[in-house]
């Protein structure tokens, strides 16, 4: 019997298209993505880059001249518009509304600081009832109560008043706000020698204020200004006597920065701040529970009956 002839296996010598196809089909996908990422919409970037600029140098967090050149197009003039330059840069609404409440925030915060620091350090005086630290709409006032500082009718300081100011001038002192002096009076009409009215009385005792903390306490006179209100502006009533004696004041108010809208927290006190702790740790440990009411007591027939039994004798 005959064998059958084997016949030699072709060779595939085409084999190597598979890989090829595989590999270009690779490079493709590579290229398309590359060209994907690239494509970012140019102008919104750069618009987004100038306003965050505009916005931190409104906020101040660095001085214009410090900021980089402005940002140019990374595309041909005709292929993207021209990038808006910094000058020409408007903040959204949102954005102002927050950078004005950033403003309203840190300059609060620095007033408060300096309010607890003033309240520190004249404690002794607070207590005596010849200072008043205060947190108005206005600022920080710190009242210097007439019976403590200045005689009756007169402008002239009492002796021992230059240790009080010079404390509350070291402190001020560290602070950039301007200071402005008020001077206060009551109803009660002023006519002597040297005043001839309230207006002039108030007047002078705040000018001569302001001459104590520039030529004492070496204060910048731009800082400082002047102000007399008479009796137009009274913190009390004028138809008593403790009253009246309240109103006649002078008042050092630390202003908030130039431009800065600040309202004091609800919670702010505007009255002498010097709680007594014994009393606010009473308040704080007394807790708060409604007093229990009793009832009446029952009759002793209605007891027995409560419990089952018959308080009626057969």
């Amino acid at each position: 019997m005959a064998r059958k002839k084997k016949h030699a296996g072709h060779v595939n010598h085409e084999r190597w298209l598979i890989s090829y196809a595989d590999f270009i089909t690779l490079l493709f996908a590579f290229f398309v993505v590359m060209y994907a990422s690239s494509q970012v919409d140019r102008a919104k970037t750069i618009q987004l880059a100038a306003a965050i600029q505009a916005a931190f140098q409104q906020m101040g967090m660095f001085h214009p001249s410090s900021l980089e050149p402005p940002i140019e197009s990374l595309g041909s003039p005709s292929s993207s518009p021209a990038p808006p330059s910094l000058a020409t840069v408007t903040p959204s609404p949102e954005l102002a509304q927050l950078t004005a409440q950033a403003g309203v925030l840190s300059s609060g915060r620095d007033l408060r600081l300096l309010a607890t620091e003033l309240k520190k350090e004249l404690a002794p005086e607070i207590l005596k009832h010849q200072i008043q630290v205060n947190i108005r709409k206005e600022g920080v006032v710190v009242s210097l109560l007439e019976a403590g500082f200045y005689p009756s009718g007169s402008a002239q300081l009492l002796p021992g008043s230059d240790a009080i100011l010079a404390r509350i001038a070291a402190v001020v002192r560290h602070h950039p706000n301007a200071v402005r002096i008020e001077g206060h009076t009551d109803n009660v009409p002023i006519h002597n020698a040297q005043f001839d009215s309230n207006w002039a009385l108030s007047t002078t005792r705040a000018t001569e204020m302001v001459k104590i903390f520039i030529t004492r306490f070496h204060f910048p006179p731009d800082r400082l200004s002047a102000a007399g209100y008479a009796q137009y502006h009274p913190v009390a009533t004028n138809a008593t006597a403790a009253g009246r004696q309240r109103n006649r004041r002078v008042d050092i108010v630390i202003l908030p920065p130039p431009g800065t809208a600040w309202l004091p927290l609800p919670d702010d006190a505007t009255a002498d701040i010097v709680p007594n702790r014994a009393q606010t740790a009473t308040r704080r440990l007394t807790p708060s529970v409604a007093p229990v009411e009793k009832s009446p007591p029952l009759p002793e027939g209605a007891k027995d009956k409560a419990k089952g039994r018959s308080g009626a004798i057969p």
